[in-house]
């Protein structure tokens, strides 16, 4: 090797492009450590950013007994009078629960390698567990804690086959095994190998490769100070990357330190110090490049963590708050509490991540839109608002395993209950619509004036604050935001919302009246609707009469109210007729009353039954007395998601040009997005940049209002398809971040009480929101949908949440104008609303 060859390998690195095995072979030669490291955390913080993740985990010791006797291990034993040769299911599953119950996702199975195969005890214990060997023993195991506990299993049972991969997977979220080292000779008599076959680098390599072909996401590395030379660790990493560009499954590479342990064969060897540990990870990080996941476990190396992230690492592996490392039983975890102090020290964020990687969950993509604000979409209107298929069919799987499924599909269920919009692990407990407490420590987040912020997020909050436009890119990075980043966003936002509109927080008095809730389409999300398919559901099936609407309306407008909201299913009786006749019985109860009514699809439906156009619809309806349009069945404004989530539905184009053609009637309208189900931050950000678009040229939205995903009664959730909402940081970061990607043409960003509960909804006046919406009166499709925050909050009430956030209310209007003085007086009179009657006239 020559010096040239070393100074081509850090430059080609430097820029990103793929190092030969000639070129890696010189990095070996490589002595300037600050060098070395500095480029690979460049090369780390590119893809990775300021994120350090961690998996927290219960550790499972199936069995200690193995096969092999490596001369640094103190896991493995031989069989002992009195101790149990593997754990009994009873013991499994107290370890799981103990490991669920103190907040684990994952449950690390670790045992020796084929024990049967060398102990008659083996034999004999698993032949009375009624197992034939330990792998079936490991899979019943898994299967067992899969069944009871909510945790998924990461299994690491040693060398196995391409048929007992398969059979794993389908237990299991991820698989590994240690390929060590890549050297021959240290298998030979005198290494630390010797007397192991397991060990010997080509089986190992065999089992990486039909890992690789069963499709296990995949977990190894190498064991560094056991008698390997630099060249050797090189040429190991290179086996590594061998097998993962011919099959894409390595999902981490461990670089792990030897420890030297009492009553080994290598009690007595020389450790590797920190700065070799350094010297290998960044190596590591130049031959994988930016994006693989690089890992050092923190327990081996607790005094030089901050090294370690510097030198290229961007993960600490599985830390469990339950068991010990029984591998490296001297070695206790760090406290989580600890880990994430160590880890901001070192200019990071401590991040929680699952068994298997973001990159093995990420929604895929078979086809998308060609550019960002692209409004054309591959379905076609077929009348009535349902769609045809037109050009690439768009296929995604959304909510979970990857159009390429690396997932099993008996473990998408329970990962999806796990899963962020990322794929990362949910960091709360928080759902939307419940009664369970706001997370202390993003409260905490929000309200945070200082902090500093990675490079990313600033460059990103930097061109918001100059007033220019975000791309989805930036947009996705502020959606990712966490820890300090996350504080930063809702600072920014809420900065941002001071400059627009000031102090003054508006709600409106209203009510909502969903006159039907029979449906004929089949909406994944919806709990309201009731179609012949499940007339079983809590609520029954009714129709309203305008008479009763005419009751409800004028009742409204005794109380108060300045406005009815009006939305229903698409009953297949309804035609164009019937919208006009609502808005009718509105006016006529209630001559001054704002009517705000009639989501996309039915302004769609009614149009296509009278056979008029949009605009002479729309046109007919103001006439009658309809005065703006809510934002709703927008749901995700991007095909990929709307595929899903409501096939049958209107699709995004469609639902931009009904709301075109009303801005240009001359009807304003909100904007909304509902978020959290089998949607991901990309989706999110099209939304916001088609809204936006549209917005640029009517000006016609007069507020964004974000509704986080109910999941409680939602078909799509009880079927196991979709997450359980967003998380109580991503329902907040979608206020901000829409403040400030929809800023300046949209001034007004609401906050749902109904969905955010009203102290959530009050947080987000902190996070760039404005506005907390309307009293509603009988609100019901939140409800129908396991919401326990009530059908209704008083004016009164809402004015006392404002002021305690140091705010002005004001009620206003639906086009946010001033209100009449003796509707504010109404509206403030302790009155209580009746049971209104429901009337089911099927």
């Amino acid at each position: 090797m020559t010096s040239s060859a070393l100074r081509h390998a850090l430059s080609a690195a430097a820029d990103g492009r793929r190092l030969s095995a000639f070129h890696a072979m010189a990095l070996a030669e490589c002595e300037d450590l600050d060098a070395l490291t500095g480029l690979a955390e460049q090369l780390c913080i590119a893809a990775h950013g300021t994120r350090v993740s961690y998996s927290k985990k219960v550790f499972i010791p199936l069995t200690k007994l193995c096969r092999d006797v490596c001369h640094y291990c103190t896991f493995a034993r031989a069989p002992r009078d009195g101790v149990p040769h593997y754990l009994a299911p009873e013991a499994v599953l107290d370890i799981a629960r103990s490991g669920q119950a103190a907040g684990c996702k994952e449950a690390l199975f670790t045992l020796g390698d084929q024990p049967e195969r060398r102990y008659t005890a083996a034999r004999e214990a698993l032949q009375q567990l009624g197992a034939a060997s330990t792998l079936e023993y490991l899979e019943r195991s898994a299967a067992l804690v899969l069944k009871e506990t909510s945790l998924l299993p990461h299994l690491n049972p040693g060398v196995m086959d391409e048929a007992w991969l398969a059979r794993l997977r389908k237990v299991s979220v991820s698989q590994g095994l240690m390929l060590e080292t890549a050297a021959e000779r240290l298998s030979r008599r005198g290494g630390p190998h010797f007397g192991s076959p397991d060990k010997l680098p080509t089986v190992r390599l065999e089992t990486l490769a039909a890992a690789g072909r069963a499709r296990v996401p995949f977990t190894t590395g190498i064991l560094i100070g056991i008698g390997e030379t630099r060249a050797e660790r090189i040429e190991a990493l290179l086996a590594i990357r061998q097998m993962h560009e011919r099959h894409g499954h390595i999902q981490e590479v461990i670089i792990q330190n030897f420890r030297a342990k009492p009553g080994t064969r290598m009690s007595g060897a020389a450790e590797p110090t920190l700065a070799d540990h350094a010297w290998t990870i960044a190596v590591a990080r130049l031959l994988f490049g930016p994006a693989m996941n690089i890992q050092a476990p923190p327990n081996l190396q607790p005094d030089g963590l901050a090294q370690l992230v510097r030198a290229g690492i961007n993960d600490w592996g599985g830390v469990s708050p339950v068991t010990p490392d029984h591998v490296n039983p001297e070695a206790p975890w760090p406290h989580l509490a600890e880990l994430a102090r160590a880890t901001e020290h070192a200019g990071r964020t401590l991040v929680e991540r699952l068994a298997i990687y973001p990159e093995f969950l990420a929604p895929q993509r078979v086809a998308e839109p060609a550019h960002t604000d692209a409004l054309t979409p591959p379905m076609q209107s077929t009348g009535s608002g349902r769609r045809s298929q037109r050009g690439p069919a768009v296929r995604a799987s959304v909510s979970g395993a990857g159009a390429e499924g690396w997932l099993d599909a008996a473990l998408i269920t329970p990962t999806l209950r796990h899963m962020d919009g990322v794929g990362l692990a949910r960091d709360d407990g928080w759902a939307p619509g419940g009664l369970c407490e706001l997370p202390a420590s993003q409260v905490a987040r929000v309200r945070q004036r200082q902090a500093p912020l990675s490079p990313v997020v600033a460059h990103v909050l930097a061109r918001a604050r100059d007033g220019m436009r975000l791309d989805e890119t930036e947009i996705v990075a502020l959606f990712d935001a966490r820890g300090a980043d996350f504080a930063a966003v809702c600072r920014a936002a809420d900065e941002l919302r001071a400059r627009r509109v000031g102090d003054t927080v508006t709600y409106i008095v209203n009510r909502n009246i969903n006159y039907t809730n029979i449906c004929t389409y089949g909406c994944k999300f919806c709990a309201f609707s009731k179609g012949r398919h499940n007339l079983g559901h809590r609520d029954k099936p009714y129709d309203l009469d305008v008479v009763e609407i005419s009751a409800r309306t004028a009742q409204a407008w005794t109380r108060g109210a300045t406005e009815v909201c009006l939305q229903g299913g698409i009953k297949p009786s309804y035609t164009g007729h019937t919208y006009l006749a609502i808005v009718a019985a509105v006016k006529s109860a209630a001559p001054e009353m704002h009517v705000h009514a009639f989501s996309p699809l039915e302004i769609r439906t009614g149009a296509d039954t009278l056979g008029l156009s949009l605009e002479e619809y729309l046109a007919r309806l103001k006439d009658a007395g309809l005065a703006s349009l809510p934002g709703t069945a927008a749901e995700i404004l991007d095909d990929e998601v709307r595929a899903i989530l409501c096939p049958d539905k209107i699709n995004t184009a469609e639902w931009f040009e009904v709301m075109e053609a009303a801005h240009a009637v001359g009807l304003k309208s909100t904007a909304t997005i509902m978020f959290g189900h089998v949607d991901g931050y990309r989706h999110w950000a099209r939304h916001l940049l088609r809204v936006r678009a549209l917005q640029e040229r009517t000006g016609g939205f007069t507020e964004f209002v974000p509704l986080p995903f109910v999941h409680m009664e939602a078909p799509i959730y009880l079927k196991g398809q979709s997450r359980r909402g967003p998380t109580f940081r991503e329902a907040v970061l979608m206020h901000a971040v829409a403040r400030l990607a929809l800023d300046p043409v949209l001034a007004n960003v609401q906050a749902s009480w109904v969905k955010m509960g009203p102290d959530g909804a009050a947080l987000c006046l902190h996070a760039g929101a404005n506005d907390v919406g309307g009293v509603l009166m009988n609100e019901s499709i939140t409800r129908a949908a396991g919401a326990m925050h009530g059908q209704e909050i008083g004016a009164a009430d809402l004015e006392r949440l404002i002021r305690q956030q140091g705010r002005t209310p004001r009620q206003r209007s639906t086009l946010y104008g001033a209100v009449a003085p003796e509707r504010r007086s109404a509206a403030m009179r302790d009155s209580s609303l009746s049971s209104a009657s429901v009337q089911p006239q099927l």
